[in-house]
């Protein structure tokens, strides 16, 4: 976090992969937590004249092309500066050619008056063949990186690519504590779980992958549903499930009668809300970070993980936000395959039908929580006081 908002500057002809490299890099930011936004001049353009279809829009000598284009960087740029100093956001991308030093000098001017760091982002390709497919370059010159949020954007640019590929997401097997409606734990797969661990290594031989990398958490339903693949497979341990804390292994029925505020803090804010000892959203998103970046440079993998971890990936790959991530459908027993395709990500669930029980819990109406016959309004300084008293115990 910051308190002086960047200005990342996007510099490149057109068809280098300026708008695929802003998309995702707006979608990674905002994911960790970086309020950021895209503001993609050819829009703006786009907007205010649809008369030049070629070409010709660009070239220098065109006095009226020139104009609007500088009209419409204006625009863009304006609302730059209200999004940075008027609507609380930290990052803005401000996607177009600037390709000309006039154009540059002006960025930053307008970036010293308002406060602004910058930070340039060149694409630069010159093999017809991958302009024509509209492809990035691999080779990365770095210069002059100023702080912690420069160096991650640098980071994450250097792992994104944009070869063919599929993504596989799924939770384990169903587990013994899933039946009886505990949360958490490390318990094993129960006989339909394991039916599912089947059905998926033929699944997965279905779709004809011979380098497919398999990864899983470091928690016994999940290897045992790997196990199931007779293939390699890793552990991480980061894709472990969420940390429930002092109520790992507890039904919600008893959370809700053992620390009745604690629900209902949790259905107020449940990305930022933290179990008593445990995780929150939030705290998983910046655990996940490395699965990410590796996602993003490897090829076809499938990841074999947990309710909450596959919701956080998931929010990733589908640009959701912090308040609709943690009720994301992530149901037992289904595969979503992800394949990149231009600005986004095309999903297809694919339900291997074995019987599970569902884990899903629907959002609450926000503000109130009924629990134990009673409806309650929480008040920030019900909430201070509720969290001092955890916390010095």
């Amino acid at each position: 976090m910051t308190n002086c908002p960047t200005l990342i500057v996007t510099v490149g002809l057109p068809a280098r992969g300026k708008t695929y490299i802003s998309k995702k890099l707006t979608r990674y930011l905002n994911w960790i937590g970086v309020p950021t936004r895209e503001f993609n001049v050819g829009q703006y353009r786009r907007e205010c004249v649809k008369i030049y279809k070629s070409f010709e829009f660009f070239r220098p000598d065109n006095e009226e092309g020139l104009k609007i284009r500088r009209q419409c960087a204006s625009a863009a740029l304006n609302d730059v500066r209200q999004y940075l100093t008027e609507e609380g956001g930290q990052v803005a991308v401000f996607d177009a050619t600037n390709t000309t030093r006039e154009r540059r000098e002006t960025i930053i001017q307008f970036a010293e008056q308002n406060g602004f760091k910058v930070f340039f982002v060149e694409s630069v390709c010159e093999d017809p063949d991958v302009i024509q497919e509209n492809i990035v370059v691999s080779r990365y010159l770095v210069n002059r990186v100023l702080d912690h949020i420069q160096s991650r954007i640098v980071y994450y640019l250097m792992n994104i690519h944009i070869t063919p590929r599929s993504i596989y997401l799924c939770r384990h097997g169903e587990s013994e504590l899933n039946v009886k409606g505990r949360i958490g734990g490390d318990s094993g797969l129960t006989p339909r779980g394991k039916e599912f661990g089947k059905k998926l290594s033929n699944f997965i031989q279905s779709q004809g992958i011979s380098d497919l990398k398999v990864w899983t958490s470091q928690m016994k339903r999940t290897i045992q549903t790997a196990e199931a693949l007779n293939v390699p497979y890793e552990q991480w341990k980061v894709l472990n499930e969420i940390d429930a804390g002092v109520c790992e292994e507890m039904r919600y029925e008893e959370i809700q009668d053992n620390y009745p505020l604690e629900f209902a803090l949790r259905d107020q804010d449940k990305y930022r809300y933290r179990y008593p000892k445990g995780e929150s959203y939030e705290d998983l998103v910046q655990r996940l970070e490395p699965v990410i970046m590796e996602l993003e440079r490897q090829e076809n993998v499938l990841v074999i993980c947990h309710q909450a971890v596959m919701r956080c990936l998931l929010a990733y790959f589908l640009d959701k936000t912090a308040e609709e991530l943690p009720y994301l459908k992530c149901p037992l027993h289904t595969v979503l395959k992800l394949t990149p395709v231009a600005y986004g990500c095309k999903v297809e669930s694919i339900s291997l039908n074995v019987d599970a029980v569902n884990t899903h819990r629907e959002r609450p109406e926000v503000g109130i929580t009924t629990y134990n016959h009673t409806t309650t309004f929480l008040t920030a300084f019900d909430a201070e006081k509720h969290f001092l008293k955890v916390f010095t115990q």
